[in-house]
């Protein structure tokens, strides 16, 4: 069990950790900045960030192209933003589809030790509408995202830890 700023996985909460040998600033930057989300996504569904999206910020908006077998797209919303520390964001459809699906919460805590940062990444589905909620808690679901998940953990250090080379 993975502990999140004293807060365990849980039913609607998936978390990994990794420790990273880079600044937290660094990675921050990274996770701040929608047009490296597929550089670094684990899944391989992120396809690439909507025109318009840049750096964020606390209540920003940023749409990006996605593919899970057929293309869709998600516009996220910064709802957590403390540089260089937490950045989090609430991912929904566009228009008419935010009304029946969406929610979950993707949250990237950062924490400096010795030597690096240990970066925890969060998957919270508590805020899912139904009955996509229910759905998510499926075994294969939460195990197939915190494979994901650890692969986004390893795509970032590699890209935070070459910039340093």
């Amino acid at each position: 069990m993975v502990t999140v700023f004293g807060m365990a996985d849980t039913a609607d909460v998936v978390t990994v950790e990794r420790t990273i040998k880079a600044d937290a600033s660094a990675i921050f930057e990274l996770l701040s900045d929608p047009s490296k989300h597929q550089q670094i996504d684990g899944s391989g569904s992120v396809r690439d960030a909507k025109e318009g999206s840049s750096r964020v910020s606390m209540g920003s908006k940023f749409g990006m192209s996605m593919k899970l077998g057929i293309p869709y797209s998600m516009v996220n919303e910064v709802i957590e933003f403390d540089e260089p520390k937490r950045i989090a964001w609430q991912t929904r459809p566009p228009s008419i589809g935010a009304k029946l699906f969406g929610g979950r919460i993707w949250r990237y805590e950062l924490e400096p030790t010795e030597g690096g940062t240990i970066v925890r990444e969060s998957w919270d589905v508590s805020q899912e509408k139904q009955p996509v909620r229910a759905l998510l808690h499926i075994g294969r679901t939460r195990d197939a995202t915190r494979k994901a998940m650890t692969a986004t953990l390893e795509k970032i250090e590699q890209i935070v830890t070459a910039s340093k080379a």
